[in-house]
């Protein structure tokens, strides 16, 4: 009875956690209408986030420390850099060209990437359902992102291109790090990891950026504040004590309902709408996750 409440329990914790997460395309497209640039975005959601992550570092400072090596913590510092870092600023940038929900469908591919790493990087061999389930899911996100270039133009490709980019550095980063998580601990890894994810875009604003951080309305810091608590440090914990709760199979198949709660989000607070086409192009991606996720776990 307990461990079926705690399943129950951590299905809700992870339905949450995906919601918040996904309102975090809309809450930066919101802010978008206020004429702020991506980086400057990007930037105000590191700067609220960065006081959360650095007490959770000290919290768990000294958990499994003597184990840890030097070399660990300059892969930390990559994969920090790639997995947080860059795929933030590319979701950013392309998400000042193309639809929230379109967005987040494209980022839902990032399972898909992970297969493809782990065959070309580890030798990982594809079975015939995963490569059935790749094939689906791309033909759904052909169906999608075509039918809104016909509508948006050109610059769709330009958007698509970069939250391409953030899922491909994305999963990268779950690739390449799954060694070192158990190493450091998934709260104290994602900490560090984030708080390099900050440094690093604090460098960049500062070599790169001529914009003032302090001229825009007060709506863009209470969505900046928003998107960092809200949208950035709760979900991770949710996610989290889900992962931990039902496993990270059941949890890939929670994730599904990530592009339909943004879809809905997205008309509610952005007015945007899909056509039937792009719906049914939706579901054929999840479809194909879903299918992803049960491979796994045969």
């Amino acid at each position: 009875m307990k461990s079926k409440q705690s399943f129950i329990y951590g299905i809700l914790l992870g339905i949450l956690g995906i919601v918040l997460f996904s309102s975090k395309a809309v809450m930066v497209k919101l802010a978008y209408q206020y004429r702020i640039d991506a980086l400057s975005m990007l930037l105000l959601r590191m700067l609220f986030a960065f006081p959360f992550y650095i007490i959770i570092a000290f919290s768990y400072k000294s958990e499994n420390k003597a184990s840890l090596k030097r070399k660990d913590y300059l892969w930390l510092v990559f994969f920090g850099f790639v997995g947080y870092y860059m795929a933030s600023y590319f979701d950013f940038v392309g998400l000042t060209y193309i639809k929230a929900s379109l967005e987040r469908i494209i980022l839902f591919v990032y399972p898909t990437i992970v297969l493809l790493f782990n065959k070309l990087f580890l030798k990982k061999a594809i079975n015939k359902l995963q490569k059935f389930a790749i094939f689906i899911t791309y033909i759904g996100i052909v169906i999608t992102f075509s039918s809104e270039v016909t509508v948006s133009g050109n610059n769709t490709y330009l958007g698509g291109l970069f939250v391409l980019l953030s899922a491909i550095t994305y999963a990268s980063y779950l690739v390449g790090s799954g060694w070192l998580i158990p190493k450091f601990g998934v709260m104290r890894f994602t900490a560090y990891a984030m708080l390099v994810s900050c440094i690093c875009v604090f460098v960049h604003y500062g070599l790169f950026s001529r914009v003032a951080i302090l001229n825009y309305p007060w709506q863009v810091y209470a969505l900046g504040l928003a998107i960092a608590v809200f949208a950035t440090v709760i979900p991770s914990f949710l996610v989290s004590m889900s992962i931990k709760l039902i496993n990270s199979s059941n949890f890939a198949i929670v994730a599904g309902i990530g592009p339909i709660s943004t879809i809905i989000l997205a008309v509610i607070f952005l007015d945007e709408n899909l056509s039937l086409l792009q719906i049914l192009g939706t579901l054929v991606v999840i479809f194909g996750i879903l299918l992803i996720s049960k491979s796994k776990k045969g």
